[in-house]
């Protein structure tokens, strides 16, 4: 029970519908009780059942290409207002850094919620994905790099050639 916000959340991710990403979670759940049997103990129990969604989404979306095209209604509210500065451009920065994670690429957009948001290691993620732990690391510094620039972040600030001094001439 702990593990469905964050099931949920990875959810909304794949699907990029709160209905969708419900009936995604659903049978998550449901695929990982019927294979209860398989889970390794010695493994992260998170990234089993990110592995089992993943590879649920996937086998929805086969299915949804034979049923035709479907409408992908977005219902997720606007933050509500709380007073407080901090507060207010605090969450004026996660909706815009929302915003620009949802522009990514659904492969960086993967990967950057796995490691950034659920807090998984490179090779976890890459268990999760089924690649290379460097196709992680590359995917992962792409979506930062874009995700930076899309919020006007200058990510790498140009350094002087005085190796951290200013030379004077």
């Amino acid at each position: 029970m702990d593990f469905i916000p964050n099931l949920r959340r990875y959810a909304i991710i794949l699907t990029r519908s709160r209905d969708l990403a419900d009936d995604l979670v659903q049978t998550t759940a449901e695929k990982a009780l019927a294979a209860r049997e398989r889970f390794d103990p010695g493994t992260r129990f998170d990234a089993w059942l990110f592995r089992i969604m993943r590879n649920a989404w996937i086998d929805m979306t086969r299915r949804a290409r034979t049923r035709g095209t479907e409408l992908d209604m977005d219902t997720m509210p606007e933050a509500a207002s709380v007073d407080g500065t901090r507060v207010v451009e605090a969450k004026l920065m996660l909706e815009s850094a929302r915003r620009a994670m949802d522009e990514l690429p659904a492969e960086q957009r993967e990967v950057m919620l796995l490691v950034c948001v659920e807090g998984m290691s490179y090779k976890e993620a890459a268990d999760v994905i089924g690649v290379p732990k460097g196709t992680v690391m590359s995917r992962l510094s792409r979506a930062r790099l874009a995700v930076a620039n899309r919020m006007g972040i200058n990510p790498s600030p140009k350094r002087s050639s005085g190796h951290g001094r200013e030379t004077q001439k």
